[in-house]
């Protein structure tokens, strides 16, 4: 911070110099002007001294040839006064024309002196040292900027990250969003069950529907003969077979739900012990959390 006032401390300086410079640059510009102007005045006024003198020299030859008019006398001292009035008019605009060029030759001399003096050197020297240190410590700024950036990427990132007690209650959320999705899928598979055993009822109703009528188209032409009987006969030892067999799967498939029945009362016994004993030991906590309450106030009393 010091380093960057001094910085400014010289610039200003020399941003008044050279602006001091720039200013008597101009007011030397504006003298030359004035200056020329006066110089064009000076030889207004030059021809019209030639003027006047050419008029008295006539004046003086027509006062020979008049011998002493009056009247011409007092016009000649008229233009005598005019004259002596421009030559004095004219020395004052040349001492003033000198006094002012003399003056800016003097500041301008002075002003040289000075921008070729050690002073303006050692000042350049400070001036390029500061600029250097100007030039790291904006390299400095920057870089910390981009750190400062990287910092509040890292905060940011550190505030998306949950605490301990949104944590919890996420862990809360997702065990009751479990239970729901396995109540719902329980659900889900009871459904299918059921669709899939009343399927199954459908399809026996209408073989038993097919069975029935065809046993009655049979039954009159089995039992005009001893062929068509037997042949009833025989289909309905296919029916009886299919009909075993149908009952054994379903016999197997009755074994095996009882089995899966037995293995969840298994694991719902399982279950219900392990929640007794954490239900005791949360209770023991729970106990001991108490005490150590009452512990920590006779301890802080």
């Amino acid at each position: 911070m010091v380093i960057q006032t001094q910085v400014k401390s010289v610039l200003n300086e020399i941003e008044e110099e050279e602006q001091r410079v720039q200013q008597l640059e101009e007011e030397l510009n504006n003298v030359q002007k004035s200056t020329e102007m006066l110089r064009a005045s000076l030889n207004e006024q030059i021809q019209k001294k030639a003027t006047i003198e050419n008029g008295m020299q006539r004046l003086r030859e027509n006062i020979n040839e008049e011998n002493g008019n009056i009247d011409v006398v007092q016009r000649v001292k008229v233009l005598l006064e005019s004259v002596e009035a421009l030559e004095k008019q004219e020395g004052e605009l040349r001492t003033s024309c000198e006094q002012k060029r003399s003056n800016l030759q003097a500041e301008v001399n002075e002003l040289e002196r000075i921008s070729n003096s050690e002073e303006i050197n050692s000042h350049s020297g400070d001036l390029q040292s500061f600029r250097g240190l100007g030039e790291n410590w904006q390299s400095a700024k920057t870089e910390l900027a981009a750190k400062l950036r990287a910092v509040l990427s890292l905060k940011r990132r550190l505030d998306d990250q949950p605490s301990p007690s949104e944590l919890i209650q996420y862990e809360r959320r997702f065990s009751e969003l479990y239970v729901q999705i396995q109540e719902k899928h329980q659900q889900t598979r009871q459904y299918y069950a059921t669709y899939n055993a009343l399927l199954e009822i459908k399809e026996l109703v209408q073989k038993e529907t097919s069975l029935l009528n065809s046993i009655s188209s049979q039954f009159q032409d089995a039992m005009t003969s001893t062929a068509g009987r037997a042949k009833l006969i025989g289909s309905m030892e296919a029916v009886l077979k299919g009909t075993q067999q149908k009952l054994g799967k379903v016999q197997l498939g009755l074994q095996e739900e009882q089995r899966k029945c037995d293995v969840f009362k298994e694991e719902n016994a399982a279950s219900v012990v392990e929640q007794r004993r954490c239900s005791s030991i949360l209770k023991a906590f729970q106990g001991e959390c108490t005490k150590n309450e009452k512990l920590r106030r006779q301890t802080s009393a």
